[in-house]
């Protein structure tokens, strides 16, 4: 609801979530301690965009051995085709793509486990043929979640789940996607990290989706790659109209709030029309690489989209971070444009889009490739043109 004479208020969650199970009224034995609750306040926007405090006010790394939490791009076929996932062929398809890009992850998302027995068994192998992971989807529920996506009945109870983790350690599969929390209570938010400490335990990575926002739990549980909460690339598909034509000042707002408190599972990169035709040009798209922030970068396009793009596009796709040393904000404001500024080691990338019809020009002091909507071409450090709901990429050299 929109808040009255400007407050905002913080109340619990309502008691008929979650199939009415547990209650929307936290409690807990003495000794107790309470959560951080903050508001990020700066001068300037950059002291928002740069913020680490979410991480930093977390509890510290309870994983101890963190070699195999390997953050990477994965190849998705769901948004592009969503009968994909209970097709073994087309889902192949995708492990190709990602080998051909030389992305580490290839996502099977919900009702995989209706394709066969072994399905499991036959794409760990096809994908470790191809030197392609494979990361798993699964719904969280349980009776406290009516969705009857599978699998199901797998990650709510203790015993279920570290069973199934044990399966995926010994067949090789690296990570998880668990979707479809719907609710705050307090017996859901204690199974989000339940789910961490227990995939930690068998070595398993995970992205938690249809979730509640960031609360630092990267730090606490660093398997844990990514977080939905986020009206993402999949709102093409679910709310068209609307989302098509409110997605690029959206997406100019988001460095600006939800990405500030934690990586983003956006899904974004998407060149091709989902029922409602983008605004947003090709190089704003591709600009969302290095804008939003995520463990896993899932670009959300088909096969045939990623094969049609120019080469310096593919090229950069191949190669861009989804991890950063450091994060800063050149220039803009929320609902109008940004220009970031990346950095991983010495690889440093500035990426910029509008999020309005009216074209603009940013001015950048450092020159290398720039992706653009006008061109793909070397850029000595000057003015960078932007054109309506445009973007690029600049990858510095």
């Amino acid at each position: 609801p929109e808040p009255k004479g400007g407050l905002y208020r913080v109340v619990a969650p309502p008691q008929n979530e979650a199939g009415g199970l547990g209650s929307n009224k936290a409690s807990h034995t003495l000794p107790w301690a309470l959560p951080w609750r903050f508001i990020v306040v700066s001068e300037n926007l950059a002291g928002i965009v740069e913020s680490n405090m979410v991480f930093d006010l977390a509890p510290e790394n309870q994983v101890k051995d963190t070699s195999w939490i390997k953050p990477g791009t994965v190849s998705w076929s769901w948004l592009s085709d969503h009968a994909s996932s209970r097709d073994e062929a087309k889902l192949k398809t995708f492990i190709d793509l990602a080998a051909e890009m030389g992305w580490p992850y290839s996502l099977v998302d919900a009702n995989w486990n209706t394709i066969s027995e072994t399905i499991i068994e036959d794409l760990v192998a096809y994908g470790k043929d191809k030197g392609v992971d494979i990361l798993l989807w699964y719904n969280s529920g349980g009776p406290h979640n009516w969705v009857q996506e599978e699998p199901r009945n797998l990650m709510h109870e203790p015993v279920a789940r570290r069973a199934e983790f044990a399966k995926l350690q010994k067949l090789g599969v690296k990570g998880v996607k668990i979707d479809f929390f719907q609710s705050d209570k307090q017996f859901v938010m204690r199974q989000y990290n339940e789910i961490l400490r227990d995939a930690a335990d068998f070595q398993i990575m995970v992205n938690f989706h249809g979730c509640t926002a960031p609360r630092g739990w990267e730090r606490t549980w660093p398997n844990l790659l990514t977080m939905e909460a986020v009206r993402g690339s999949e709102n093409y598909t679910f709310d068209a109209e609307p989302y098509a034509h409110l997605a690029p000042a959206q997406n100019t707002m988001l460095p600006f709030t939800r990405n500030v408190i934690g990586s983003m599972d956006f899904t974004p990169v998407c060149f091709s029309d989902f029922v409602q035709p983008h605004i947003t040009t090709d190089a704003h798209e591709l600009a969302l690489a290095v804008i939003f922030e995520s463990g896993f970068l899932h670009p959300a396009d088909s096969v045939e989209a990623y094969k049609g793009i120019p080469d310096e596009w593919k090229t950069f796709l191949k190669a861009v971070p989804t991890t950063w040393d450091e994060t800063k904000l050149i220039e803009g404001y929320p609902g109008k444009y940004v220009v970031l500024q990346r950095r991983l080691g010495d690889k440093t990338y500035i990426a910029g889009i509008n999020g309005e019809k009216q074209s603009k020009t940013v001015k950048v002091d450092q020159s290398g490739l720039l992706l653009s909507d006008a061109t793909n071409a070397r850029f000595t450090a000057g003015e960078i043109d932007m054109p309506a709901y445009g973007g690029f990429v600049l990858i510095v050299e």
